[in-house]
């Protein structure tokens, strides 16, 4: 086996060696949710790249601690620090409290990210709960001489940066020319310069989410969180940061300046993104309304899906392309994932009937060897699946007769496919989940059928009964004009 695992850093903007700081421990923060409303299919990538990596490291013998945030505050409507705070708008907008807001999405995110058989982290720290921590960064910051305050809030001095270190090294941004760009708006702003960014933002009297500080009463800069939480749960120095593609400016770049001045040069070793999902081309995401909820690909209830699709459906099609290439929305892409997949799970359940021969043939040693060759080449989930592929035609020879296979080498086989296939990509059987769901689907129709006959006959203590006892067992109800609609 290949024991050198590969990965590309979008730092160096090559694969490098991956070599921990601390052996056997690795320690991996990833950019997670801003819950304001569904996740989408844009949030399911990021979700199964990294967990595709989490698990490879576990399978690998390595101790990961994976820390995966949730963005609850400070994240304004546009990355100028401009606008209004994205849940404290949602919460004003519904008459709620923010944190009634965090917690229903947050709920419905860890629903389909169970569905999409991503495994939780090890720690989900809430930016919310990490306030005083992210007030010492800004104060460390302003220390070192770094950031200014202006009218309550703080900024980072970006062009004070630029002159020791250099800001874009990650984005491959070229400072000047923000300058240049960007000189016309002096004196518009309370900032020095438009590209400066903020640590600390004084609350507007309107604004819901705000706390104490030295500065003001206000609310962390968005980039500052996860500077705050990564360090403090991993330490000054760790080895992966992660996250979407879209992140790498102005977020990750406004990272890396933070942490060079308030823990030093160098703190973390990888930056890995994963690319985007489009639709016709274009970047799917909630600003451009482009979207589709997981709820809506699920249930196929958007008006662009000819089906619903399953959530392993879902999870091989993104599997399928490599994590830093684009992947393109289509229901032609779609259904040939889901016929990929039923046609490996179909190879499987033919493996686990093969009977083995005392002078078999075939040994997969190479099939072994190749897959892990894919996985230490920067997590190459694509060709690992090819290899599958090729291999079912070795499988369905042994059926028939014209390949045969002893028992020794059945059973590395068999693990082959249970390492690769469900331990590390994370793929699962969907029939006997969908046939429950079948008979479940039938059930709780047929019993809000009733309720709905009881409202007819004004029995409404039995239309109440049987609402009270579904709500009781996690199944939610809406009325509608001509009907009802439900959901577990």
């Amino acid at each position: 086996m290949q024991s050198k695992l590969f990965l590309y850093n979008s730092l160096s903007r090559k694969k490098e060696e991956f070599v921990p700081i601390n052996d056997p421990f690795v320690g991996m923060y990833v950019c997670g949710p801003t819950v304001y409303g569904d996740a989408h299919l844009g949030h399911a990538r990021p979700a199964i790249t990294f967990d595709l990596l989490f698990r490879y490291f576990k399978h690998l013998g390595y101790k990961v601690r994976y820390v995966r945030n949730i963005t609850d505050v400070g994240h304004l409507e546009n990355d100028a620090d401009q606008g209004e705070d994205k849940i404290g708008k949602k919460a004003r907008l519904e008459k709620l409290e923010p944190m009634e807001v965090v917690q229903y999405f947050s709920d419905r995110y860890h629903r389909e990210m169970d569905k999409l058989n991503v495994l939780m982290p090890s720690i989900e720290p809430r930016a919310s709960g990490h306030i005083i921590e992210q007030i010492e960064l800004t104060s460390k910051i302003i220390d070192e001489g770094y950031a200014y305050v202006s009218n309550g809030s703080v900024y980072f001095d970006v062009e004070k940066y630029n002159e020791k270190y250099n800001y874009g090294k990650l984005s491959g941004r070229v400072l000047e020319d923000l300058i240049a760009n960007t000189r016309e708006l002096d004196g518009q702003s309370e900032k020095k310069n438009s590209f400066d960014f903020a640590l600390w933002k004084k609350a507007s009297p309107e604004h819901i989410m705000r706390w104490p500080s030295p500065w003001s009463d206000g609310f962390p800069g968005w980039h500052a969180e996860c500077s705050a939480m990564g360090h403090k749960y991993l330490g000054d120095k760790f080895d992966i940061h992660g996250g979407g593609l879209d992140l790498l400016f102005p977020h990750h770049e406004c990272e890396i300046a933070q942490n060079t001045i308030a823990v030093g040069e160098n703190s973390i070793n990888y930056w890995i993104h994963n690319n985007m999902i489009t639709i016709n081309g274009q970047k799917m995401g909630k600003s451009l309304g482009n979207f589709i909820t997981l709820d809506d690909l699920f249930n196929g209830s958007n008006s662009v899906l000819e089906k619903a699709y399953s959530p392993m459906t879902i999870r091989f099609f993104i599997l399928q392309a490599h994590y830093r290439s684009t992947l393109d929305f289509s229901n032609e892409a779609l259904q040939a994932a889901e016929k990929g997949l039923a046609r490996l799970m179909k190879g499987v359940e033919t493996l686990n009937k093969l009977k083995p021969v005392s002078d078999g043939k075939f040994n997969p040693a190479e099939l072994k060897q190749n897959c892990y060759d894919a996985m230490n080449d920067d997590l190459n989930s694509p060709i690992v699946i090819a290899h599958l592929f090729d291999a079912l035609k070795t499988i369905n020879s042994i059926e028939i007769g014209t390949e045969s296979i002893d028992e020794a080498n059945l059973i590395i086989l068999k693990q082959i496919y249970s390492t690769f296939l469900i331990d590390i990509l994370g793929l699962r059987s969907e029939n006997a989940e969908a046939g429950n769901n079948e008979i479940l689907k039938e059930v709780v129709d047929m019993v809000l059928n009733l309720r709905m006959t009881a409202k007819a006959n004004k029995d409404y203590a039995t239309s109440d009964f049987i609402r009270n006892e579904l709500t009781k067992i996690g199944i939610t109800v809406k009325d509608k004009k001509d009907g009802f609609e439900w959901e577990v």
